[in-house]
């Protein structure tokens, strides 16, 4: 058997992790520079900084386990279980579960997860019919459509958002104490986090993500100005990262664990609550299917998307 993962994001790596470890031929393929996905951030005068996930939480044990990995080995720490609540606060608000962040950015950990795979960057698949053997589609189902326009329905059913990532950086902390914050009932932001926080170095350096609506690249500006407003800032960010992700979140995410279309799997954070975990939750549910031995610990079904 040989596997083709198209996606080096979590449920990619996690995917081909789990079936090289169980002996089968694998390689990913990613379209980007460098493995991470929604893990991805970018640089901001000479500094990583995270602009994809905010941050991961853990409850299946065998994500755990890997997490425990990485923290014994320096990659993550827990970071805050408390959040601001700016607007509109939840009317049933649950305890805050123990967020884990990376001080050398998330992205550290997809590479962690691809260390010792057949992993070729800079490769955008564009037909899947020159490719052998079994392929999973590790990517947001809208485009995994493209690829696949067979999985149009289940893009739709999902209903993915996008969003709009923007780091600022300041000469200095010049906000109250805050670790992060949900903005509820906002017309441009969603969350806003303190970056030097999450990373453990205090850099004055704040991430903002946008509502749909300002989900483009011309309103960085706009993004500014709210945060500036919403924190009451003295001054205004000296520099500026953007990123725009079309396909950020579904709002209505599949029950199973992934999903086979026309004999292709797809895997990711659209099976689940759309988390890091899920992503991983799902590849691994992958894995454990194409070798055929279902992993029973997966709380998750698998479904066929017409």
């Amino acid at each position: 058997m040989a596997v083709v993962v198209i996606g080096a994001g979590v449920a990619g790596l996690a995917c081909a992790r789990a079936l090289h470890d169980a002996g089968v031929a694998v390689r990913v393929l990613e379209r980007a520079a460098a493995p991470g996905g929604r893990l991805g951030g970018d640089v901001l005068d000479g500094r990583p900084v995270d602009l994809g996930a905010a941050y991961f939480t853990v409850s299946d044990p065998g994500f755990a386990a890997v997490v425990s990995r990485w923290h014994r080995a320096g990659l993550v720490h827990p970071w805050s279980g408390d959040f601001t609540v700016y607007g509109t606060p939840p009317s049933s608000p649950r305890p805050a579960p123990v967020r884990w962040a990376a001080p050398g950015g998330l992205a550290s950990l997809a590479a962690d997860l691809a260390s010792g795979l057949n992993v070729t960057c800079g490769a955008a698949v564009k037909d899947l019919t020159v490719l052998g053997g079994t392929v999973v589609l590790a990517m947001p189902a809208p485009q995994a459509a493209l690829l696949l326009p067979a999985a149009a329905p289940l893009a739709e059913a999902q209903d993915w958002q996008p969003s709009l990532a923007v780091a600022l950086r300041y000469r200095r902390r010049c906000w109250k104490p805050l670790t992060g914050a949900f903005v509820n009932d906002h017309p441009v932001l969603t969350t806003v986090c303190d970056d030097g926080s999450r990373r453990g170095d205090g850099a004055p350096v704040l991430v903002a993500h946008t509502t749909p609506a300002f989900a483009i690249e011309s309103a960085v500006a706009d993004v500014e100005a709210a945060v500036r407003e919403l924190l009451e800032l003295p001054d205004a960010a000296v520099s500026v990262a953007a990123r725009r992700w079309p396909a950020a979140r579904p709002t209505r995410p599949s029950e199973s664990a992934f999903a086979q279309v026309d004999g292709v799997f797809l895997a990711g954070d659209g099976f689940g609550r759309p988390r890091v975990e899920a992503a991983w939750l799902s590849g691994r549910a992958v894995a454990a299917a194409t070798v055929g031995n279902q992993n029973p610990k997966t709380p998750r079904t698998a479904s066929r998307a017409r």
